[in-house]
């Protein structure tokens, strides 16, 4: 008779052998998929690494190639090549080499004459010194001397030191005195990559390994030399030896990523070995296999519990009535949780409207912070015009009583003339608070300049300022608004009686103009205290100022910065290196008599 037990277990095994079979070839695309996810989270990672060597790299180079050209212009440096006999200037400038080197980080600072000849350098003192060996076979001499900035890769024929040379010409007009050359040491740069698996290897234009992390790898070819390429190895001797020999490398075993560097030409590459990736694709095929060994063997456990089918039954008939029953509870919670949300609601919405009332009155406060700073403005620039007007009052009741009507009726002139201007500011004010935009006009610099002056005249005779002026004969003309510039000087002018009001005599005040590319350009210099740093950073803003309240507000700055803006000039301020203040007008040039646009209607 046959057994039962025997008939119902070949087949479950039989059945689970068969499964083993379908599912191991899944194993392969899991291998594809973990390899390519591997890969790309290395290549990404080296990426990174690569821009991170990259900019230490191209940063340590560009932070010396503009000293050449500075320290060619230096005037111990010229002394030597004018002068190469004078045993005196070549200490002084060796010296200065040496100190400019100790200072910037360079290997060696030298200077040759156009022969090739050194002169000047800064290992002066040490025993491998620069001083008459002449480079003129290095590539870098000839292109500075050339007039074209100097750039060269070689190893150094006195240090035995791998450098990046940066030369440039000295010239005295159109002759070509000599060459300055600034060696950057690059054995340093070698020593931060690290010991890392991956590989770095800088190659040049010839192909060749010039800083690599593995020291076997050095001074290699990476690809075979034309004649050309080697008979310029033979003149530049960049390397230890005239035939690099090739560097052999599997690329199998390495993923490799390069990066140009078109400026200096060079290629910097990251070698990353293949061992990184195969290590946790194996992992990942690894528990691939045993994730489909346990579901092998869960599938055998669950053909063998086939034999408790009613019992399974029994258990979901009671999962049911619990599932049911959690049903219940998850509705009332969602039913209070509904109830819960409706009153969030009513709460968001009348937070929503204290919100709006919020806002409304933060408009409110807005258009009063505004109104405010205007009513300020007007103030201050009414002050300016509204003191001369009662000092010319004044002055006319005095000529009236000793019966000089003339003169009584020119400062009755001036008065006219300084309403049309405070109504002009009025009407340039409310043109700013509209943002509207005042046509500019030609306007003659001097004028201006000296209508302003007129207003302080009083005040800088009483304060004993003398002023120095040192302007053109010709009419400086410019892009201006004629209110607005005489209103600009006006208060640039004033803020500098103020800094000179504690000062003890003498007191001085300088005016000069000069005509450039760009435009016009005004200078105002006083020997007053200057400004603070926190005063430099903060004059552009109003109500910013170092006076007492009842000397000013701190906007005279802030609405003279304005105006210029709005003529599309510039106002700089800077302290002078002789002490005191130094403010400087850009203005852009107009014809004489040119109006580029008709102004705008600006009548009250």
């Amino acid at each position: 008779m046959t057994n039962p037990a025997l008939m119902t277990k070949r087949p479950r095994w039989r059945s689970l052998a068969l499964l083993a079979l379908l599912l191991t070839p899944l194993l392969w695309p899991l291998h594809q998929l973990a390899e390519r996810y591997y890969s790309g989270e290395l290549i990404e990672q080296n990426r990174q690494t690569l821009d991170l060597y990259v900019a230490n790299l191209l940063g340590n180079l560009r932070r010396y190639e503009v000293l050449p050209p500075i320290l060619g212009d230096l005037p111990a440096v010229r002394n030597v090549l004018q002068s190469p006999d004078d045993p005196a200037a070549m200490d002084k400038a060796n010296r200065l080499l040496h100190k400019v080197r100790e200072q910037v980080g360079a290997d060696v600072i030298y200077l040759m004459d156009p022969q090739g000849n050194t002169l000047a350098t800064s290992n002066w003192d040490q025993t491998d010194s620069f001083i008459d060996r002449n480079f003129a076979f290095r590539p870098y001499f000839r292109e500075a001397i050339a007039g074209r900035p100097g750039r060269f890769f070689g190893l150094g024929t006195t240090s035995g030191k791998r450098g990046y040379y940066f030369a440039a010409a000295v010239r005295e007009d159109n002759l070509n005195l000599g060459a300055l050359v600034v060696k950057v040491d690059l054995d340093h740069t070698e020593t931060l990559w690290g010991n890392t698996p991956e590989q770095l290897l800088v190659t040049d234009s010839n192909g060749v390994v010039i800083l690599t992390s593995r020291g076997d790898w050095r001074f290699r070819a990476t690809r075979p030399l034309d004649s050309a390429e080697r008979a310029a190895i033979s003149a530049n001797i960049p390397y230890p030896t005239q035939s690099p020999p090739p560097l052999k490398i599997d690329e199998s075993a390495w993923i490799r990523q390069n990066r140009d560097l078109e400026e200096i030409d060079w290629t910097v590459s990251i070698l990353a070995p293949r061992t990184l990736i195969d290590r946790p694709v194996r992992t990942a095929v690894a528990i691939g296999g045993a994730t489909l060994l346990v579901l092998i063997l869960l599938v055998g456990l669950a053909m063998q519990r086939r034999r408790h089918y009613l019992e399974r039954i029994a258990l979901d008939t009671r999962a049911r009535a619990e599932l049911e029953q959690n049903v219940r509870e998850r509705t009332q919670d969602l039913e209070l949780l509904n109830s819960r949300l409706k009153d969030e609601v009513l709460e968001r919405e009348q937070a929503q409207q204290e919100l709006v009332r919020a806002q409304d009155e933060l408009v409110q406060a807005g258009k009063l912070s505004a109104l405010g700073t205007m009513s300020a403005s007007i103030s201050h620039e009414l002050n300016q015009p509204l003191a001369a007007i009662r000092s010319y009052a004044d002055n006319a009741g005095v000529l009236l009583d000793h019966e000089r009507t003339d003169d009584a009726r020119g400062n009755l002139k001036l008065i006219s003339q300084l309403t049309e201007r405070m109504a002009s500011i009025i009407a340039h004010l409310r043109a700013f608070a509209r943002r509207d935009r005042h046509a500019p006009e030609s306007v003659a610099l001097q004028p201006a300049l000296d209508d302003a002056l007129a207003l302080l005249a009083k005040r800088r005779r009483a304060m004993e300022v003398e002023l120095i002026r040192d302007l053109p004969e010709e009419t400086l003309w410019v892009q201006a608004g004629e209110t607005r510039l005489r209103q600009v000087l006006g208060n640039l002018l004033a803020n500098a009686l103020d800094a000179l009001g504690e000062k003890p005599h003498p007191r001085r005040i300088w005016l000069s103009a000069e005509r450039t590319a760009e435009g016009v350009q005004l200078h105002l210099r006083d020997n007053g205290p200057g400004f603070s740093a926190e005063a430099l950073q903060r004059a552009r803003e109003p109500f910013f100022t170092t006076k007492t309240s009842a000397q000013g507000l701190g906007l005279g700055l802030a609405i003279c910065d304005t105006l210029m803006r709005a003529l599309d000039g510039e106002l700089l301020f800077a302290n002078h290196p002789d002490g005191g203040a130094l403010l400087t007008l850009r203005l852009h040039a107009a014809e004489h008599g040119l109006k580029p646009q008709s102004p705008e209607d600006f009548a009250v």
